[in-house]
């Protein structure tokens, strides 16, 4: 593959336009708001063609939940390994880009959380990927908090989830200017009370 969803040897497959595809749509306007046949419409393909290579939209949804994770944990990834050994400047870079992401014009949240949201149901596909993700996040923020020496690292672990959680949230609302511009700081004040600095 070259580009996303671009195999070097010619022109997309039908899976990957669909995937491409739905990776904006479903971000923009929502999984539940987007219908077959406009994702069939916009990535140039057939329902049957579709229907082929997902077996339902629930798993079409998954998939892009799929994706959308891979992509979350490499920029995290990323972020960490610019400061080794370092867990407070990584936990305070991972949320200044959380912050500034948080207030650019075409902000829609986090796609994990928007899914949560949208599918209340427990077993949902889409769901369950989300789930897991927050879970991993609130994991290795707690690992982050011990490797701190942080007095209680899962109340730490917790407060931080929550302010990125926040800013999930408050910049669909507010965008350029809002409370996300305060989240590394706000998490920073955290973590030196945690350490009792």
């Amino acid at each position: 593959m070259t580009k996303a969803g671009q195999r070097a040897d010619g022109p997309p497959r039908a899976a990957d336009r669909i995937r491409a595809t739905v990776r904006d749509l479903f971000y923009r306007q929502g999984i539940r708001a987007v219908g077959i046949e406009e994702i069939v419409e916009r990535a140039g393909v057939t329902k049957p063609s579709l229907y082929r290579n997902f077996a339902s939209k629930d798993e079409l949804a998954a998939d892009y939940m799929r994706d959308y994770d891979v992509e979350f944990w490499k920029r995290f990834d990323a972020i960490v390994a610019k400061h080794p050994d370092d867990p407070r400047a990584q936990i305070l870079a991972y949320l200044s880009g959380v912050g500034e992401r948080a207030q650019s014009a075409n902000y829609r949240g986090c796609g994990m959380t928007n899914a949560a949201v949208e599918f209340p149901a427990r077993d949902n596909p889409a769901r369950l990927v989300a789930v897991e993700n927050k879970r991993e996040l609130r994991r290795r923020l707690t690992e982050m908090a011990k490797a701190m020496g942080a007095a209680e690292p899962e109340v730490l672990g917790d407060g931080l989830y929550l302010l990125a959680e926040g800013a999930y949230a408050s910049g669909q609302l507010f965008g350029e200017g809002g409370p996300s511009r305060s989240l590394a700081a706000a998490a920073d004040r955290m973590i030196k009370a945690s350490l009792n600095d």
